[in-house]
C-alpha cells in the first residue's frame, strides 16, 4: 500500500503560488499580517501569513463549496467571509497538492469569469 505524501506549505510557497495567476497582486487593506490577492481589484485569496497551522481563503462555488467541506477536514466555512462562496483551507498537510493547486485555479477564474466582458478581454479572458 503506498502512502500519502504529506504536504505542508509554507507562507512564502504559497504567495509565490498565487502571484504566479495573470495580473495577480498582493496587498495588505486590512493589516501587515494578512496578505490579499486581488485581479483586477477584486480578491481571489486571503491568507493569513502567521497562521500555525498556514490557511487561505478561497472563493468557491456554492455547491462545490458544500461538498468540499464534507469531504474534507481541512475544508471549511470561510473566516470572515460569505460562507455561501468562500472556503477556509487549512493547508495542515492533510490535502493533496494537486487538489490545493485546483482550488487557488478554481477561485482565481471564478474572479475572472465574475469581471465585466471589457475586463476580461483586457486580461486575455474571453
Amino acid at each position: 500500500m503506498q502512502q500519502k505524501e504529506v504536504f505542508k506549505m509554507t507562507y512564502n510557497e504559497l504567495k509565490s503560488i498565487l502571484l504566479d495567476f495573470d495580473k495577480a497582486e498582493l496587498c495588505f487593506p486590512f493589516d501587515e499580517k494578512t496578505a490579499v490577492f486581488k485581479v483586477s481589484g477584486k480578491m481571489f485569496a486571503l491568507a493569513g501569513m502567521n497562521n500555525n497551522p498556514l490557511s487561505v481563503n478561497l472563493k468557491c462555488d456554492p455547491e462545490d463549496a458544500l461538498l468540499l467541506r464534507s469531504q474534507f477536514e481541512a475544508i471549511n466555512p470561510g473566516y470572515h467571509m460569505n460562507k455561501d462562496h468562500w472556503n477556509t483551507i487549512t493547508l495542515d498537510g492533510s490535502l493533496d497538492r494537486g487538489l490545493l493547486l485546483k482550488l487557488i485555479e478554481d477561485s482565481y477564474l471564478l474572479v475572472i469569469y465574475g469581471l465585466p466582458k471589457r475586463d476580461r478581454i483586457r486580461l486575455g479572458f474571453k
